[in-house]
């Protein structure tokens, strides 16, 4: 009895031991593959934090820099003026869609493809896109497929930069009061441009055009440019952003018109609204009021009018666009890149 005992312990030892010879082998094996994988993704992730990081997109200038700072570049009167047959907002070739094309797989070879499914279908069927459009929605430039679409939007659609922009309506209001003092019956002040309406006088004030920082005039209104910077969604970094200070006189009715994509919306805050006046987009009339966001897609043909009589004064709102609310971060980052000012 003792002997069998005997054989049957030695064996439970002999297979005690293989039994833990294996799981230190495999505790090994696993310990070098854990250790190899966590090294590879750690340099994996130093190496995309690195690119990133230099290719973060161009943060608004602080308004002291801007203060004494030189004026860019490239401005003529306060706005900046196409100079370039590049351009990507006057360009309606194959050329532009090709060259769309070429800065996408640029962007994706430098980041990822993650999340460019709908920026890839956009790109590469561009011109039918736009060609195909119905008349009552027509971007000129670039169409963002499977967005979805409406005239108007509900304030609730970017809310914290529309109670951000109505809690400073006062703030934006002084700072255009004091632009305006500088007028003359003679002449236009610096930094204003006139644009072209087939009656009355329609003139804007840009502190951001196509993506580009207006210095001068946005010394002039310095409480009103630091706002930008605190609004969550603004388009500041690609040709499709801009922000601007837009009066309209009495008598004055813009041609219907589209703007150029559909990724944005176009915030209005009402600054001064007399009676008579109206924004139509899509065919839907809505007056603007004073201290209040009106967002709409122009990417619809639309106008704005103004039937007051003189006594009324101009109808004034501050212009700012913003993110399309179903325009996701990945896609942002992306259209950012490839519509970067002077890509």
């Amino acid at each position: 009895m003792s002997l069998e005992w005997l054989v049957a312990w030695s064996w439970s030892l002999d297979g005690l031991r293989d039994c833990i010879a294996t799981g230190i082998q495999s505790v090994r094996d696993c310990d070098t593959t854990a250790v190899v994988t966590v090294a590879c993704l750690l340099v994996l992730f130093v190496w995309y934090c690195y690119h990133v990081g230099r290719e973060q997109p161009r943060p608004y200038a602080a308004v002291n820099a801007l203060m004494q700072g030189p004026d860019a570049g490239g401005l003529q009167n306060g706005f900046a003026y196409c100079q370039s047959p590049e351009c990507v907002r006057c360009s309606h070739s194959d050329g532009l869609n090709q060259k769309l094309y070429h800065n996408l797989q640029e962007y994706a070879k430098r980041y990822s493809w993650a999340g460019m499914g709908r920026i890839h279908k956009g790109v590469r069927e561009q011109g039918r896109y736009l060609s195909s459009r119905p008349s009552i929605q027509k971007p000129e430039v670039f169409f963002l497929p499977d967005l979805p679409t409406t005239p108007y939007f509900a304030r609730d659609a970017q809310k914290h930069d529309v109670e951000l922009l109505e809690r400073n309506f006062q703030t934006i209001l002084c700072e255009f009061e004091t632009l305006y003092k500088a007028f003359s019956n003679c002449s236009l002040p610096q930094g204003w441009k006139m644009n072209s309406t087939p009656s009355g006088e329609w003139i804007t004030f840009y502190l951001v055009n196509q993506g580009v920082c207006v210095p001068r005039n946005c010394r002039k209104c310095p409480r009103t440019y630091r706002l930008l910077g605190s609004l969550r969604t603004c388009i500041g970094n690609n040709v499709f952003g801009n922000a601007c200070i837009s009066v309209l006189s009495p008598g004055t009715v813009i041609t219907e018109h589209y703007g150029p994509t559909n990724i944005r919306i176009r915030c209005h805050l009402g600054l001064k609204t007399p009676s008579g006046c109206e924004l139509v987009v899509g065919g839907e009339p809505q007056c603007w009021a004073e201290g209040r966001c009106l967002l709409f897609d122009d990417s619809f043909l639309h106008t704005a009018f103004h039937e007051g009589s003189a006594e009324d004064g101009p109808r004034v709102v501050f212009m700012v666009d913003l993110w399309h609310p179903n325009v996701a971060a990945a896609e942002r980052q992306a259209l950012d890149f490839i519509f970067a000012p002077g890509r």
